[in-house]
């Protein structure tokens, strides 16, 4: 079915593709997928309750650590649930506005995720390496601009792609060689030119690549400065507090860096396809598993909280 928009003619919904051509896969799939998201969903949303509620982790760090939940429930939410749906059904198709709004607060997620790392590596750096500082250049505006910053610039890039890529003319196929509404796929489908839009895409993900070196240059700091503290005990505190957040960063800008700054083949869209489900999937359910498992005050909190309410 096709009919005009944007002053084009396109496709009016498209279809993704199966996630596994045996059938009988699609429910043990679609378990382990519902147990990821049920996971997920508990541990972001316990540990957003567990941040509000003690008050020994209202400090930046955990401001940043809840912000972060929040939106690694939002991502799931935009991704798994239509993954559950398309496991059970017999046609899996999106209409082309439900396409450009899964798109659009696909990428506001993403981006926002990837803005709060870089601000949690400036908070790490801040506390360690100028601690007599801390609470200057960490006060509660600037933590609250830091997070209202990466929403706004989040936001921009998600219009701005959505709008780029769903006013290009599509003349069919309209099958999605992916699980969800991404850029390079639905840029393949397109009978339009896309070079204005893999300008905007790689100058999005080149801007985390500046957040990436942010990190980097961070964590040069907060090493060389480690490395100069006698104490044993001192130093290790100071690393168990960067681990879990550098095991985030890790799993996340390795699978973007994966994705997006490679040549859109056909063998390389089938590897995205596996890859981005750790990052839509996957790392949403980990980061508080990590932040939580290998954090003693988060630990010592839940004790409190369990203390409390039996």
């Amino acid at each position: 079915m096709e009919t005009p928009l944007f002053n084009h003619t396109v496709i009016t919904e498209f279809v993704f593709l199966e996630i596994t051509n045996q059938p009988e896969l699609r429910l043990p799939l679609f378990i382990l997928f519902l147990l990821i998201y049920v996971v997920t969903l508990v541990g972001n949303l316990g540990l957003i309750v567990l941040i509000k509620v003690d008050s020994k982790l209202h400090t930046p760090m955990y401001f940043f650590l809840s912000s972060l939940a929040v939106v690694d429930v939002n991502y799931s939410s935009t991704i798994t649930p239509r993954i559950l749906a398309d496991l059970l059904a017999e046609k899996k198709t999106i209409g082309f506005s439900g396409c450009a709004t899964q798109m659009l607060m696909y990428i506001i997620c993403g981006s926002t995720e990837c803005i709060l790392l870089v601000a949690m590596a400036y908070d790490r750096y801040v506390a360690i390496c100028k601690p007599l500082h801390y609470a200057v250049l960490m006060s509660r505006k600037m933590c609250f601009r830091l997070i209202c910053g990466s929403y706004v610039l989040s936001i921009f890039f998600a219009v701005l792609h959505t709008v780029f890529t769903f006013t290009l003319t599509f003349c069919g196929p309209n099958l999605i060689n992916h699980y969800y509404c991404d850029i390079p796929p639905l840029l393949q489908l397109s009978c339009s030119d896309t070079h204005t839009n893999k300008i905007v895409m790689y100058t999005h993900v080149s801007i985390n690549c500046i957040g990436s070196m942010i990190i980097l240059i961070s964590y040069v700091c907060i090493l060389a400065t480690v490395l100069k503290i006698r104490s044993t005990e001192s130093r290790h505190k100071a690393f168990s507090t960067c681990t879990s957040h550098l095991i985030v960063v890790s799993l996340l800008y390795g699978t973007i860096f994966f994705i997006y700054f490679r040549p859109s083949t056909k063998y390389a869209l089938e590897q995205d396809k596996v890859a981005s489900l750790l990052y839509t999937v996957f790392i949403p359910m980990l980061n508080p598993l990590i932040y939580s498992l290998r954090n003693k005050h988060v630990k010592e909190a839940f004790i409190r909280l369990l203390k409390k309410t039996l």
